[in-house]
């Protein structure tokens, strides 16, 4: 095995792990978007990975804000004060890279970047805020890279496009009925982003230095339904209760700003750490109104505003720092912490979150690599509760703390080189 297929071997065990230590990250990210198979050093590779990951986020001392208004997990202020919030999930990709010539590298992948899973269930007396909330996200991207000599390495232009389809529901009581009385909404959307970056490349040393921008992706059609056909038509003058009603709205996943670094710095060592800012302050609360009404377009406290997500993010940040070592000719392995600071203001549960990863990589031979790998981390204390802000008042339904509670995350990947 030659000595750069060693470093590329170390190389890409440490992206994997710093990857899965990422992989709770806040607001709605999961793998976020990843391009470092570009800078595989072979002419043809395809790279495997998944990753599953299981948040423990508990909820108690949970409160019903309004508890005469009937609209506790039994319909008079009853049910539990505490709740499994979270549930695993996995964060698949796989990517085909090819160069072309000897300046020319093609990256084409499939991730899902985006995602959330919160099920308190039924019986707890938050019911009224939320029974069950799910959002999934596919992204298809094709990313290029055009490299020039510069002093001892290399310099890379990047560019790209990726499409996003998203698409998720949410449940909860809406009024304490005969039947249920509780209310489901459908959403799903589409939308078509950019990213465009630099790098600088030392390959004798392993050394790479990549600034990556990723343009918000506008979802400026999502469509769906709102069903309430639990409660009694017309219940409390609301011409939409005990109908299924089509809705529309909009939104933007945020842009991203994420700088990486990496070099050898012993023989059979590698040092690796990176910085990310995601805009999600960006998303406040998004708003649903009749598609019958599209006419009047469709903004938070409007007339026609039938329904909305508040979710009061603060942009995110996620910093992570790393060692990675060849062990032998055939093995290698790298650890790594990573602290994403929570994007919740005041309701949620999206605190800080510490994460530390370890995985190995066995490499047979030039054209094969298998790794694995696993991750600890705390999803720090907090509380949620009523929010007041320049759009109005938030979280006043139900208010919970939480401690710090254990996330874990394993995973496998492969890449065949050829």
């Amino acid at each position: 095995m030659t000595r750069g297929t060693l470093k590329s071997a170390m190389v890409a065990m440490a992206a994997s792990v710093a990857v899965m230590s990422g992989a709770q990250a806040g607001g709605l990210e999961r793998g976020g978007y990843n391009i470092d198979q570009l800078f595989d050093t072979s002419r043809f590779s395809t790279d495997a990975t998944a990753v599953y990951v299981s948040p423990q986020r508990k909820l108690k001392n949970a409160v019903d804000t309004n508890a005469t208004n009937g609209l506790g997990s039994n319909g008079i202020g009853g049910g539990t004060t505490t709740a499994n919030d979270t549930e695993a999930y996995w964060v698949p990709r796989i990517g085909f890279k090819a160069s072309i010539g000897g300046a020319i590298d093609c990256l084409g992948d499939y991730s899902q970047p985006y995602g959330a899973h919160s099920a308190p269930g039924a019986n707890w007396v938050g019911a009224n805020s939320n029974i069950e909330t799910k959002i999934d996200s596919d992204a298809f991207a094709a990313t290029c890279s055009y490299k020039v000599d510069a002093g001892k390495g290399q310099f890379r232009v990047i560019g790209g496009i990726s499409h996003l389809e998203v698409s998720g529901f949410k449940t909860r009581l809406v009024a304490p009925v005969p039947g249920g009385g509780v209310g489901r909404l459908d959403l799903s959307g589409t939308g078509v982003g950019w990213r465009a970056g630099v790098a600088y490349e030392v390959p004798d040393i392993a050394l790479r230095a990549s600034l990556m921008y990723y343009s918000e992706v506008e979802l400026d059609n999502v469509t769906g339904t709102l069903d309430l056909t639990q409660l009694p038509v017309g219940l409390g003058g609301n011409p939409l209760a005990g109908r299924s009603t089509s809705v529309f709205g909009a939104t933007a996943m945020p842009d991203a700003l994420e700088l990486k670094l990496q070099s050898g710095v012993a023989p059979g060592w590698l040092v690796f750490g990176s910085v990310k800012w995601v805009d999600w302050s960006q998303l406040q609360t998004v708003a649903f109104c009749p598609t019958s009404t599209r006419a009047l377009g469709c903004t938070f406290g409007a007339a026609n505003q039938a329904t909305s997500l508040d979710l009061l993010y603060r942009d995110g940040w996620t910093v992570t720092g790393g060692v990675g070592h060849k062990f032998n000719d055939m093995f290698s392995g790298s650890a790594a912490i990573t602290w994403d600071r929570g994007t919740s203001t005041g309701i949620g549960t999206q605190t800080d979150t510490w994460t530390f990863g370890a995985g190995a990589a066995y490499t047979p031979n030039e054209n094969v690599q298998i790794r694995f790998g696993g991750a600890l981390g705390v999803l720090t204390s907090g509380s949620s509760g009523t929010v007041t802000n320049s759009q109005g008042t938030f979280g006043n339904d139900v208010s919970y703390s939480f401690g710090n509670d254990l996330v874990a995350a394993i995973s496998l990947g492969a890449k065949i080189k050829f």
